[in-house]
């Protein structure tokens, strides 16, 4: 390793093949989270629900998500699944994973951030005229979205780390493309180094782009 000689050369030249990677990393992160959202919804609904089967199916769901590893829900939805004759591809058994696993985080963020807004406030807004509707639109979501602002952006950038565990079952990511350049090159520094800077930059920017929504959005009060 002392005379170790960088051949960086290589790397610059297989450079497309890690943006590919890196899109892929994005559009897997992008879409788990866009369908774990929306599935969170239901499941803080279901949570916050008087109805025992409501509660307890959302209860379920949201403990195994956030006491699993992501592995091994990775490993359950491509090699599991597959034993019974349901075969997806490494790119669907990471997605399914991801979306599993962040609609759970994200049902509790957004239960937290619903039962944090005070009653009071409910009462008062219905007091000045306000339909259920309006009184959800202008008054409790926006201090809603204000406290679960920046676990989701948390979420998401947990979501692109952790799409690299794809590289385990053959998915074309970041790390699956690295892996793959560098076992037929051998130049195993290089590659991984350059991923590296590759995911710190895309988590960067995604922190970056979020603080600026922030400030145009919420004019830089977010809780």
């Amino acid at each position: 390793m002392e005379n170790y000689e960088f051949h960086w050369n290589v790397v610059f030249n297989a450079f497309p093949q890690l943006l590919s990677g890196a899109f892929t990393t994005l559009h897997v992160s992008v879409l788990s989270m866009l369908v774990g959202i929306i599935i969170a919804v239901f499941l803080a609904l279901g949570k916050m629900s008087t109805f025992k089967v409501f509660y307890h199916g959302a209860n379920i769901w949201i403990e195994v998500a956030r006491n699993l590893p992501a592995l091994f829900l990775i490993y359950m939805a491509y090699f599991g699944l597959g034993a019974y004759g349901i075969h997806l591809s490494p790119y669907l058994a990471v997605f399914c994973a991801l979306v599993f696993i962040n609609a759970g985080y994200l049902a509790e963020t957004f239960r937290g951030g619903f039962q944090s807004i005070p009653a009071t406030q409910y009462s008062a807004a219905k007091s000045l005229g306000m339909n259920q509707f309006q009184v959800y639109r202008y008054v409790i979501l926006p201090q809603m979205f204000r406290r679960i602002y920046h676990p989701m952006t948390n979420q998401f950038v947990w979501s692109i780390l952790m799409s690299s565990l794809g590289i385990l079952v053959g998915m074309d990511e970041l790390s699956g493309e690295t892996q793959r350049l560098q076992s037929t090159s051998f130049r195993t520094l290089e590659f991984f180094m350059m991923a590296a800077v590759i995911y710190f930059v895309m988590t960067k920017l995604v922190l970056f782009s979020s603080s600026l929504i922030a400030k145009k959005v919420f004019k830089g009060e977010i809780s």
